[in-house]
Parts: C-alpha cells; sequence; structure tokens
C-alpha cells in the first residue's frame, strides 16, 4: 500500500460546484485507494458529491488531496489531471 498527497489549485471558473463534484467523486470512486479532499480544517471524502461541495472551493482555493492505496499514485495523478483540464467545463 502507498499513500500520495497533493496541494492543487481550483482553477474553472465556477469552482468546486455540483457537476465539477460529480465528476471528481465518480473519478475517485474508479479506485481502490481511499481518497480524501481537504480544504483549510475540513476533510471530505474524495467520494463524495455533497461533501466535496461543503468544501466551498471556489475559484483560486487551494485543496489537498490525498490516497491511500495501492493505487493513490494514479487516483491522483487522474484527479489532478481533471482539475487541471477545468473539470472540462471551461
Amino acid at each position: 500500500m502507498s499513500t500520495a498527497h497533493r496541494t492543487v489549485v481550483i482553477i474553472n471558473q465556477r469552482g468546486l460546484h455540483a457537476r465539477a463534484a460529480s465528476k471528481l467523486a465518480s473519478l475517485a470512486s474508479k479506485f481502490q485507494a481511499q481518497i480524501t479532499v481537504s480544504r483549510g480544517n475540513q476533510t471530505v471524502s474524495g467520494c463524495s458529491i455533497m461533501g466535496l461541495m461543503m468544501l466551498a472551493a471556489g475559484i483560486g482555493s487551494k485543496i489537498k488531496l490525498s490516497a491511500d492505496g495501492r493505487d493513490a499514485d494514479a487516483a491522483l495523478n487522474a484527479i489532478c489531471g481533471l482539475i487541471n483540464d477545468r473539470f472540462q467545463e471551461d
């Protein structure tokens, strides 16, 4: 098992809103690793759309991604790719 951590900046115009949260949660659920997303002192499951939305991560917000499991690096690579691609929205 491995653990991976990354800090990324939300760069899409609408931030981590419902559609973006849904895409992130759907992608996170495809991996065996346990994925969490943190902003400030709040940490939520990467598979929880509501939890992700509750982070209220608007454009410019820094979030910390953590993954624990044998595909942790692959999971965070995919999620960072989605975020850096602006959730395929902008």
